[in-house]
């Protein structure tokens, strides 16, 4: 069938400068969006449909496609619709493209798309919207304290399609509570949606109707998940609160079904052999994928570091139904006993996972180390490999100590563990001269009993084994880096940007009183922060000045464009040793294949960094999302283990000071709660935010972060994850009498 040439084609095509974009995507094209601002803007006032087209020549049989460009454009937050049905420039009509960002108390923010103050919502404003909705809001004022406030105008996209909460049925109503306190609208169900559910199970409700006017939110139970203290309950939650991709779909299990157990012989063509190396894994006790493994031995110059990573991206295919899943999951995200993993367990526990004893693809990272723990030279190779051990941290450290059961049980392992530590020895080295900022940060673990109730929390504990595998899986992440930098190709660097300017001089003039002696320049290395922390760390105050250090660093992300990472060190850094669970690694891992195998065109390198760029935002965002729901997982988790531990009298250290009152962290027991303003004694307790301190008006008693606290936990409420405290003031009670006044 011929093409059907548009009679206003010669014309359309001088003028819009986007013309030529526009033909390539669509056989008949349409006026583009560029085209339509700029003649909006040139109108200097809103325009009707009927305006745009007569004005910009679109004849008839184009009017629906210009309808639909335009309600694309108003979706995307270019342009609003008034009520008289023309449309208009956001920027020019004062509104603000953005995000909502709301709090447990009912208020919230629209967070500006550009840059810009954020506009504070109303709990009557946030009734219209919900947690993440993209709206266009407009500013009316300023509210008492200050704020400029915000009126909702329009939601362009609904950015919840489910929520999680617990039924509630009163008098043949039924109505469901959501458990995200970010969420503060009541849902009612709808007529028949009740999904058998009974009062007080937790169910998975599906939003038929959105909040709009007086008309309260509506859907329908599709998922019954349980009771509400249900063993395991804590992670159903958080996975369906943060939209945790966790079942398979069926193409992905088909995909799965046809991989083998091992190593097809055909895929081991073609690899350099390494199955003579004694490489070994080293993981924690629990671990059950293992995509990592090492070797060292010592030279005349220092040391030949080999670093062997499971090669995941010989299995799964760019474009296939496994890797469009592992792209959508970004990561595998661990809950306590559970793990929602970033590819099936054929792949993650099988057929990748460098298991002892068995072929395994993999791609290695060969290092020339010298003594002062510097790289000299490195290749990487697509390899095949036989792990000759599986080795737990603890078993390490046991043999590093001397432990004369385990050197004889691997005492062909032996040299090759002291080769590691001789190694470990010049790395670590290498990144004091650096100046690597370090933290002394507490890692805990829930322990449960065989009844699956929690027992305690316990906690971790880093040895030399965690220091070793740390320092070698820096070595090989640096020199993946640094091998796309030689190639300039494109890829997924992990940056650390360095502090911001306000923060800086915030840190600055904290120090200062604080009489740490210390200069900051004006654009300080990491060195220059770690200086500070090691002068300090006999300090009694040192836990204060530690946690003013930390928070004013800025956050990871992934990104095209190379850049240092800050807290590291190093001028360029990226991800290349963990491709089972994080899918920035498998994409890293697909690069160095390319440039091993063909060393990549130059079309395929633009359209790598046109993709991945939005995919390094996305896996940015879905590393925040994994922590954001284990941590609500822990914290519910930490709830329920307090529940019968109302009156006891714990010792504490202040973790944060805020105008309402202290947070405080349990020494004993690792959880973190409350202690409100009103309870900290007859006085009237001022904020001062400079200091990180509250200030007794009469007393002039002060409670400043780090501090230590004696604390009576007052009350746990699991719905809200939110403990609250008492400050203790008689001396004579102690935590060796917790159970004094519950007794009582």
């Amino acid at each position: 069938m011929p093409e059907t040439q548009n009679p206003k084609d010669t014309s359309l095509s001088e003028r819009d400068p986007m013309y030529g974009r526009e033909k390539e995507k669509y056989e008949r094209p349409i006026v583009s969006r560029e085209y339509i601002l700029s003649y909006l803007a040139e109108a200097g006032k809103p325009a009707t449909l009927e305006s745009i087209a007569g004005d910009l020549d679109v004849v008839e049989d184009d009017l629906e496609a210009l309808r639909r460009r335009l309600r694309a454009m108003e979706r995307d937050g270019q342009i609003v619709r008034n009520r008289r049905g023309a449309y208009g420039i956001v920027a020019a009509m004062e509104l603000i493209r953005g995000t909502v960002s709301a709090h447990p108390d009912g208020f919230g923010f629209l967070i500006p798309d550009e840059r810009g103050k954020d506009l504070f919502l109303s709990p009557r404003e946030m009734r219209k919207v919900l947690h993440g909705d993209i709206i266009l809001g407009r500013a009316i004022g300023e509210d008492r304290r200050g704020r400029t406030e915000g009126a909702v105008v329009r939601v362009l996209e609904r950015a919840v399609k489910q929520v999680v909460g617990r039924l509630y049925s009163e008098g043949g109503v039924h109505y469901v509570i959501p458990e995200d306190r970010r969420i503060a609208q009541e849902f009612a169900v709808v007529e028949g949606g009740g999904g058998g559910a009974v009062h007080g199970q937790i169910v998975s409700l599906e939003i038929i109707h959105y909040p709009e006017g007086r008309n309260v939110p509506q859907g329908k139970v599709v998922e019954v998940l349980g009771e509400h203290m249900a063993p395991g309950m804590e992670v159903e939650i958080a996975v369906r609160n943060y939209g945790l991709p966790h079942q398979w779909p069926e193409a992905v299990l088909a995909e799965s079904a046809e991989f083998s157990a091992e190593v097809p012989e055909d895929m081991k063509e073609g690899r350099r052999d390494f199955r003579h190396l004694p490489l070994v894994t080293i993981d924690g006790a629990d671990a059950k994928d293992f995509d990592d493994a090492v070797h060292a031995e010592e030279s005349s110059e220092g040391f030949r570091l080999t670093v062997a990573i499971a090669d995941v991206a010989t299995y799964v295919r760019p474009g296939s139904a496994l890797d469009l899943e592992a792209q959508a999951r970004g990561n595998s995200v661990y809950f306590p006993r559970r793990v929602i993993p970033m590819l099936p367990e054929v792949l993650s526990n099988g057929l990748c996972s460098l298991n002892p004893h068995v072929d395994r693809l993999c791609m290695v990272c060969e290092m020339d180390v010298g003594r002062d723990g510097e790289v000299r030279r490195f290749r990487f190779a697509r390899g095949i490999m036989r792990s000759r051990r599986r080795f737990t941290y603890d078993e390490v450290a046991a043999i590093l100590d001397g432990d004369a059961q385990l050197r004889e049980r691997d005492r062909e392992m032996v040299p090759h563990i002291e080769a590691l530590r001789a190694l470990y020895g010049s790395l670590s080295r290498a990144r004091e001269r650096r100046g690597t900022i370090e933290f002394d940060t507490q890692e805990t673990k829930i322990i449960y009993n065989e009844e699956g109730r929690i027992e305690r929390i316990a906690a971790l504990t880093r040895n030399v084994a965690h220091r070793i595998i740390e320092e070698c899986m820096l070595a090989a992440n640096v020199c993946a880096a640094q091998f796309f930098r030689i190639h300039e190709m494109p890829m997924l660097y992990r940056v650390h940007p360095e502090p911001s300017v306000d923060k800086l001089e915030d840190l600055r003039r904290f120090l200062s009183e604080l009489g740490v002696p210390v200069r900051l320049p004006e654009r300080p290395r990491s060195a220059d922060l770690a200086q500070i922390l090691e002068q300090t760390r006999e300090r009694s105050d040192a836990s204060l000045i530690q946690t003013v250090v930390l928070r004013s660093l800025s956050q990871a992300y992934y990104t095209v464009d190379t850049g240092m990472h800050f807290g590291l060190a190093f001028p360029a850094y990226t991800h290349f040793t963990s491709p089972i669970r994080r899918y920035p690694d498998l994409l890293v891992h697909r690069g160095i294949q390319t440039l091993l195998e063909e060393g990549g065109t130059e079309q395929s390198r633009w359209i790598r960094k046109k993709a991945l760029q939005d995919l390094g935002q996305h896996c940015s965002m879905t590393e925040r999302r994994a922590d954001e729901a284990s941590r609500e997982a822990v914290n519910w988790l930490k709830c329920e283990f307090m529940l019968d531990k109302v009156g006891e009298v714990y010792t504490g250290i202040i973790t944060g000071v805020t105008g309402f009152g202290l947070f405080v962290a349990l020494r004993e027991v690792y959880v973190e709660g409350l202690v409100h303003i009103s309870t900290l004694g007859e006085d009237y307790f001022h904020f001062d935010a400079q200091h990180y301190r509250l200030l007794g008006e009469r007393t002039r008693e002060t409670f400043q972060l780090g501090d230590d606290i004696t604390v009576r936990v007052a009350n746990v409420n699991l719905d809200e994850r939110k403990i609250d405290f008492e400050r203790v003031t008689d001396t004579a009670e102690s935590p060796k009498k917790r159970r004094s006044r519950k007794s009582k």
